[in-house]
């Protein structure tokens, strides 16, 4: 009879998912991943219950925000993203005249009932945008409509840049590549692209960059030359990590994070927490869950008949993947120090809400008719 129950119990909640147009593998990794990562912030914020409750409030908001766009059809989506890409390169044109300055950098606006990140709207606007103008030409692209899809994604690209936020510049630049890299850009345009840009670098040394992105650069290389400077971070992350060993020390026994000696514990450099308290091993079972989340994405991606709906999916899911190694590298020290969080599991509102809102789409993907399975 129990068995029969939960037989029940499995094909209600299966069901609910139908209706609600939610994919369950993708819904259980999402929530493994958020757990865990409420876990692991609980011990990296020093047991601050204040922030976790914020964090919870958050993944809330973006958990409500997945269920909703899951449920917005595609064909709705794709001519919103016009729309969608015009507000946040508008909302970027006004950071620069009514923006909140903080840490150097001039990213916020300020409502008055929200302070958020407009940059945060370009990682979902971006991709959206160049995969509704490539859905209704012929595939593989060629060269005027490369142009065109270069220009709307340099353009916001270039406007975070300017804020300061090259970590952001490089996830909005890194989804709009990646749409065109779905549609089928020729591998001669490919490397040409990065031949051209390799020359270009010594330029973009000199005038793109700020000092304190130059000096994180060079202390990539050399972390130990400032110790006590720029590269404090990256010497105290590589301790944490180090100290782990295979299995770690166990949860909130972190010596490195207990006591304060990693900066950014809750933020930028958690995985340097989580390296301390579970080790490699634990690393790996991370790095196993993230990827299948990206890999389920990219099956969602791949089974859609829809142009637009492969390339907003796969988009998506590639730029999860670019969070990842570009947050693990770092902390690592094998990558300059750039703010880039790690996906739902770094403490920030905004980023956790834009990646579920990210999903929800996908799950908005799976939903329409065009899809095999």
């Amino acid at each position: 009879m129990k068995n029969m129950s939960d037989t029940g119990d499995y094909s209600r909640l299966r069901r609910l998912l139908d209706a609600l147009n939610i994919d369950p593998v993708l819904l259980t990794l999402l929530v493994i991943l958020s757990t865990f990562g409420i876990v692991l912030l609980y011990s990296g914020s020093g047991s601050n219950m204040d922030l976790i409750v914020r964090q919870l409030t958050r993944l809330s908001l973006g958990l409500f925000l997945f269920i909703l766009v899951a449920n917005v059809p595609l064909r709705i989506l794709k001519g919103l993203s016009f729309w969608l890409y015009l507000f946040g390169v508008l909302l970027l044109l006004a950071v620069i005249f009514f923006g909140e300055i903080g840490k150097g950098a001039q990213r916020w606006l300020d409502l008055g009932i929200i302070r958020f990140q407009p940059s945060e709207i370009l990682k979902l606007a971006v991709p959206m945008m160049v995969a509704s103008y490539l859905s209704d030409r012929v595939l593989p692209i060629g060269l005027k409509d490369l142009f065109v899809s270069v220009v709307l994604v340099l353009i916001p690209v270039m406007l975070i840049a300017r804020q300061p936020d090259l970590g952001t510049a490089i996830l909005v630049g890194s989804a709009g590549a990646f749409v065109l890299f779905l549609a089928g850009v020729r591998w001669r345009i490919i490397l040409s692209l990065m031949f051209l840009l390799s020359l270009m670098a010594p330029l973009l040394w000199k005038f793109a960059l700020h000092d304190y992105q130059r000096s994180r650069i060079l202390t990539m290389f050399d972390p130990e030359s400032d110790p006590l400077g720029s590269g404090y971070h990256i010497i105290q992350s590589k301790i944490a990590i180090g100290s782990g060993g295979n299995y770690g020390k166990g949860w909130l026994n972190g010596t490195q994070s207990q006591f304060d000696f990693i900066p950014e514990r809750s933020t930028d450099f958690i995985f340097s927490v989580f390296g301390e308290e579970f080790g490699f091993f634990g690393g790996v079972i991370l790095i196993l869950l993230y990827l299948s989340i990206i890999f389920r994405g990219l099956y969602i991606a791949a089974r859609s008949k829809d142009t637009y709906g492969q390339l907003v999916a796969g988009a998506i899911s590639l730029t999860f993947f670019v969070y990842l190694f570009v947050n693990i590298g770092m902390v690592s020290g094998m990558l300059p120090v750039v703010g880039v969080p790690l996906p739902l599991i770094s403490y920030g509102g905004t980023s956790m809400v834009t990646l579920l809102i990210g999903f929800g789409l996908i799950m908005s993907i799976r939903s329409t008719k065009r899809f095999l399975g």
